[in-house]
């Protein structure tokens, strides 16, 4: 009975201290993680809109508000999870960077920061998280898939299999059709916020 008690107390002993251990390693680990969780995402914000020369978080974005926009939209799997004023040198706004998450992806959610100028133009887009299918839906994250919506300005993208060319057309990634089908959605859901909340764009 003593042994049993014994070994009892050093679990116990080793639980609490493994426990306080984990407590100090995420207290010192936290800030930095912050930080660069921090600086990936500003590097996105200056790479989808690069004549911004600071960026301003719009501290009165409605979360609730634009999921509802997106919704009533037809963009169910999709929320905005931030929206920032892109402004120049002067002071004056260029355009915003808006995060949208999307849960319509292969294997997880995916982000992605999408830059629109004040005219409506798509400016860039960059993947802030991402954890698909290497050498399938991980395209999704390479420059050849991403600058097909650099510089469009168009009400909506729309991907297609069959080559089809235009400015609002998308061309999906070979075996990977979710995954062009989350990220095509996930900048049109910022499209559809900017025209309706910021801009209007090409809905003016």
């Amino acid at each position: 009975m003593n042994k049993i008690i014994k070994n009892t107390l050093i679990l116990t002993a080793i639980t609490v201290i493994s426990g306080l251990l984990l407590g100090v390693v995420y207290g010192i680990t936290k800030e930095p993680i912050a930080a660069a969780q921090e600086n990936t995402k500003q590097e996105a914000f200056r790479s989808v809109l690069s004549d911004a020369s600071s960026f301003e978080t719009m501290e009165d974005f409605d979360a609730s508000g634009a999921l509802s926009l997106l919704q009533e939209n037809g963009y169910t799997s999709d929320e905005i999870v931030e929206v920032a004023q892109g402004v120049d040198d002067s002071g004056e706004t260029v355009g915003y960077v808006i995060n949208v998450m999307s849960h319509e992806a292969y294997d997880g959610d995916l982000e992605v920061s999408v830059g629109i100028a004040s005219d409506g133009t798509v400016k860039g887009i960059e993947m802030l998280s991402i954890s698909e299918t290497a050498g399938l839906g991980m395209k999704a994250n390479e420059a050849e898939f991403k600058d097909q919506f650099k510089d469009k300005n168009v009400e909506k993208f729309s991907y297609t299999k069959s080559g089809e060319s235009g400015d609002d057309k998308i061309d999906a990634i070979s075996g990977a059709t979710i995954t062009t089908n989350a990220v095509t959605n996930a900048v049109d859901s910022a499209l559809v916020y900017f025209q309706n909340e910021l801009g209007g764009g090409v809905n003016e």
